[in-house]
């Protein structure tokens, strides 16, 4: 992927999980990356980890901290190719048991901050006629997942908006793509087991199928093959089958009844608080 070398790709969400794994694989493809995160001490520390000089606590909730933060990319680094919209957050529970801020703040940063991020962007990139941008969705977008109602329906919203404007600038230079996780093994996910026989993925694989999608742009990239290849299948075979095999899977309980709240109240307290 040497076409790559010396695009300049800012990365919201960047301090860890699948946005820091991003990071450093677009750094190793030649990219100049940029980050951005909601978590001061772990944005600094990602970036002294990547030797990445630009970096910016940023709000995807908030415009003006939006517009900021790519003021900055495109004043230290250069003007901007490849925007990766990535901050997520996925809290898990019963619909009825979620508290409204909870709920509240899935939709802005999962939709919201996606949403603002894609305008921004595009009011940079449209008169120069070139960029990408690239939303983290998810297979859960694509798939009704008990215990991850309002996460769903966020990642739904991202993959239907995405979907829209990647039409409706498909006649211009700019590419609009999703990309479509499985469960990967970030804090998004601790606390639960994932589905029987269906492995989670690894944030260095998200991070490379991003890189793949930049250097051959196509509107979006499952990953992993399999769980992307099962999504795919359900949507062809009858309701009651598909939704049985769910069942059978664990997928009615996985983030449900078999969570250890334990062990995933620490990543629940760092969203809450930030």
């Amino acid at each position: 992927m040497s076409d790559l070398a010396g695009k300049v790709v800012a990365i919201t969400g960047g301090a860890r999980g699948i946005g820091y794994a991003t990071a450093r694989e677009l750094l190793d493809q030649g990219c100049r990356v940029a980050i951005g995160d909601i978590d001061e001490v772990r944005l600094k520390e990602a970036a002294l980890e990547l030797g990445i000089e630009t970096y910016a606590r940023l709000d995807v909730t908030d415009p003006s901290s939006f517009r900021a933060f790519l003021d900055l990319v495109e004043s230290e680094v250069g003007e901007l190719d490849v925007l990766v919209n990535n901050a997520g957050i996925m809290p898990t529970g019963h619909t009825h048991e979620e508290q409204d801020a909870v709920t509240r703040r899935q939709v802005e940063i999962n939709l919201l901050g996606v949403i603002y991020g894609t305008k921004q962007a595009l009011e940079r990139m449209l008169p120069r006629d070139r960029g990408h941008i690239i939303n983290t969705a998810s297979l859960a977008g694509e798939l009704a997942v008990p215990g991850l109602a309002t996460y769903c329906g966020t990642k739904h919203a991202v993959i239907g908006f995405t979907e829209a404007v990647r039409l409706e600038y498909r006649k211009t230079g700019i590419r609009v793509s999703t990309v479509r996780p499985t469960f990967t093994n970030t804090e998004l996910v601790a606390g639960t087991e994932g589905a029987k026989g269906i492995r989670n993925a690894e944030p260095e694989e998200i991070a490379r199928a991003t890189a793949e999608l930049i250097a051959k742009p196509k509107p979006f990239v499952r990953v992993t093959k399999v769980a992307g290849g099962m999504v795919t299948a359900m949507k062809f075979v009858p309701r009651r089958v598909a939704e049985g095999l769910a069942a059978k899977l664990g997928a009615d309980d996985v983030f449900l009844d078999d969570v250890d709240t334990a062990a995933r109240q620490g990543y629940l307290d760092r969203i809450r608080d930030n």
